[in-house]
């Protein structure tokens, strides 16, 4: 039987709590962020300087899951309580680490008045929605998004006749 998985709080109100576990967590967040730079620690320090904050699952003294989250106030739904990142070790993934991080940011989030939690999640993640569906989430909104880097083409018709 596997250990009990607990939750250890790396970073909050803009500072960095838990160094150490900061750097064990990095390869489990690489499963799912490879692309992060390569400098992991001062992006993150980044990250929790915006407001951002992190926590991981822990069994056995090793970094099993992590998530990333931070917590604002917006116009659609008042205290809001915000996923980044949410994400198991391979090979700890269908062992309850999820549900313990999830449930363990629910917690969090209701402390802090929020109504509700919301993350994005890739389309291709298809097992990631079956767990957030199993969970009891739902999806809510569709996410549009744009690249900076490219003018979309707009065609007037102003002046014409």
């Amino acid at each position: 039987m596997a250990a009990e998985v607990t939750v250890v709080r790396v970073a909050g109100k803009r500072a960095v709590l838990e160094p150490s576990w900061l750097a064990r967590a990095e390869s489990v967040h690489r499963a799912l962020r490879p692309d992060l730079p390569a400098d992991y620690a001062g992006t993150l320090q980044g990250i929790f300087g915006d407001g951002g904050e992190m926590a991981v699952a822990v069994r056995d003294d090793q970094v099993v899951g992590v998530a990333v989250f931070r917590c604002h106030r917006n116009t659609s739904s008042g205290v809001h309580f915000y996923i980044d990142d949410l994400v198991t070790a391979p090979v700890a993934r269908s062992q309850g680490v999820g549900k313990t991080l999830l449930d363990w940011l629910a917690n969090e989030a209701t402390a802090r008045g929020a109504t509700r939690l919301r993350l994005d999640s890739g389309t291709q993640r298809v097992d990631a929605h079956r767990f957030y569906h199993r969970e009891g989430m739902h999806i809510a909104c569709f996410l549009f998004s744009r690249d900076l880097d490219t003018v979309p083409q707009r065609h007037s018709t102003r002046g014409k006749a």
